[in-house]
């Protein structure tokens, strides 16, 4: 049983310090306001960090002292944290899985039309409450030099038919 909680230990003492660069990038996306992209990720990656931190300093304490109730609550964690991840990922599978791609004969790339893409990533990125946010993130990367001047709102973007997969 000594083996068990000495590697339960050392795991968790190796996601314990793993948590630490996690939480301080989260703080330094936090200090970087001037991205739109980097502000929907800030406080996911922040709060991701800190989750990792105590659960592992939990499971790291009870496995080193042999405290069988933190243990416990370290399991329960680490169960529950394995769950949601799971879920998020399955959500990301479903979500993204249909890609919008539609072959086009003779040519060597594929075309991109919205009807191709899921449900429920249509109605997110077609909102108008959306659309500003996706479009100011798309403007500051220069994937889309363009969407600054010609495009206010989505329909605008997505009723263009100037623009193919190769311009954006």
């Amino acid at each position: 049983m000594a083996l068990a909680n000495n590697l339960t230990a050392i795991l968790n003492l190796l996601a314990l310090l793993c948590s630490i660069p996690i939480t301080a990038s989260g703080i330094w996306l936090a200090s970087k306001p001037d991205n739109e992209c980097v502000n929907l990720l800030r406080w996911p990656v922040v709060v991701l960090g800190v989750l990792i931190l105590v659960v592992s300093a939990t499971g790291f304490i009870g496995a080193y002292k042999y405290k069988e109730t933190l243990l416990a609550v370290y399991l329960c964690c680490m169960a529950i944290l394995i769950g949601l991840l799971l879920v998020v990922l399955i959500f990301a599978f479903v979500v993204t899985r249909p890609d919008g791609s539609y072959r086009v004969p003779g040519r060597g790339y594929k075309e991109y039309r919205l009807e191709g893409f899921s449900n429920w990533l249509k109605e997110n990125v077609v909102d108008s409450k959306n659309w500003g946010r996706l479009r100011a993130c798309l403007a500051d990367t220069n994937v889309c030099p363009k969407l600054n001047q010609e495009f206010i709102t989505a329909d605008q973007f997505f009723s263009s038919s100037k623009i193919t997969p190769l311009q954006l």
